[in-house]
């Protein structure tokens, strides 16, 4: 069964809930007192972050978090990491430290190389006191966006939404507790990985 998703491709999802934050933005802080600024999770977050940051005029950062993987299916999460160093694992992490160790510095490596890439990019705003909009492609899992908020939080913005255009209705809850709004345009039932 084919699946169908309201978006010609991440632009598209990054133009329409940028529509929807503008309106969101103008009901939630109608006096203008504090300033959104995009964070992106790349690579899949970027296209869709870019429209946003236009629209609303406003600076667009990236925060780079990585699965931790096994190298025998780099599909499944272990974990996650940012390329500061901050570290979150599953119930399925490696019970041997050793193990443990290899592979999350495996993972630090990917995303801080990812990150020096985009840093000359990048404005590198301290958030604290700023509206941080954490902008994906997606939530799959989650594993990354919660690895990328604990980050996020330690810089003490005055808010964080995060901004998807597709979420897993199962998750719906769980990503509502790490944030103050959760703005998502649609939650397939089936979800596309």
């Amino acid at each position: 069964m084919p699946l169908f998703l309201p978006f010609r491709d991440r632009t598209h999802a990054g133009q329409e809930l940028a529509q929807i934050l503008g309106a969101e933005l103008n009901s939630n802080h109608p006096d203008s007192t504090i300033s959104p600024v995009v964070y992106a999770l790349p690579k899949g977050g970027l296209p869709v972050a870019a429209p946003i940051a236009r629209q609303l005029n406003c600076a667009l950062e990236v925060i780079v978090a990585k699965k931790i993987t096994h190298l025998d299916n780099p599909e499944l999460a272990l974990g996650a990491v940012t390329a500061d160093g901050e570290v979150i694992w599953s119930r399925r992490k490696p019970e041997s430290l050793e193990e443990q160790q290899t592979l999350l510095q495996a993972a630090q490596i990917k995303a801080s190389d990812q990150l020096e890439a985009f840093s000359a990019y990048c404005p590198n705003l301290d958030p604290q006191g700023m509206l941080a909009l954490v902008v994906d492609d997606g939530v799959a899992t989650g594993m990354t966006m919660a690895v990328a908020l604990k980050s996020l939080k330690a810089k003490q913005p005055r808010e964080i939404w995060i901004c998807v255009p597709l979420a897993p209705l199962e998750l719906i809850q769980v990503l509502e507790s790490w944030c103050d709004r959760l703005i998502t345009l649609t939650t397939p039932r089936i979800f596309p990985v």
